[in-house]
């Protein structure tokens, strides 16, 4: 019993009064007069708790910047923004769909990695169409103008995705678990 209250004037000085902590409880209890025994009737993961309500949170917020990328590409391009959301969507619904083969769980990088490369997605999307659109502005027919805007585009798009790739791969390499979870 002293090491008890010792321990919790200790724990009061420094931090001001603290309830005492299981070992304190275990020390009291076998220490009493009448002891009686005790079992556990419950268990509740609080820390799991707060971690699958974070991951909806984050699963809801990167669905609704999902959304917005979606309308301001539909608002700002119009018809070929309608085809790119489509595409879009497709890709999210592939990716989705190897997530649940492969089978991966989604930690909050992860998601974050995920939307990330939703974004790189568009990216591409509205390099091809800025190009387009100059070539457009050259005077070239449609067909012409959508060839020459895809072929400019590319260097960039593919640059863009291989230096992505070398620095996932090195978070992945020499990252923790939660920076190895957004590299993938």
């Amino acid at each position: 019993r002293q090491r008890s209250e010792k321990r919790w004037q200790r724990s009061e000085s420094l931090h001001g009064p603290v309830a005492p902590d299981g070992d304190d409880i275990d020390v009291i209890g076998s220490t009493s007069a009448a002891t009686a025994p005790t079992r556990s009737t419950a268990r509740v993961g609080v820390a799991a708790l707060l971690l699958a309500t974070t991951a909806l949170l984050a699963l809801f917020g990167g669905a609704i910047g999902i959304l917005l990328v979606f309308l301001f590409i539909l608002i700002y391009y119009r018809l070929p923004g309608l085809v790119a959301d489509g595409a879009l969507l497709y890709y999210t619904l592939v990716v989705l769909a190897i997530f649940r083969l492969i089978p991966v769980t989604l930690t909050l990088a992860g998601i974050a990695g995920f939307v990330l490369s939703v974004g790189m997605a568009v990216d591409a999307n509205i390099l091809i169409f800025e190009r387009t659109k100059e070539e457009l502005r050259l005077g070239k027919s449609l067909p012409a103008a959508i060839e020459a805007g895809f072929s400019r585009a590319w260097n960039s798009i593919l640059d863009s995705n291989v230096s992505s790739l070398i620095t996932a791969g090195i978070l992945y390499w020499f990252g923790s678990s939660t920076i190895r979870g957004f590299a993938l």
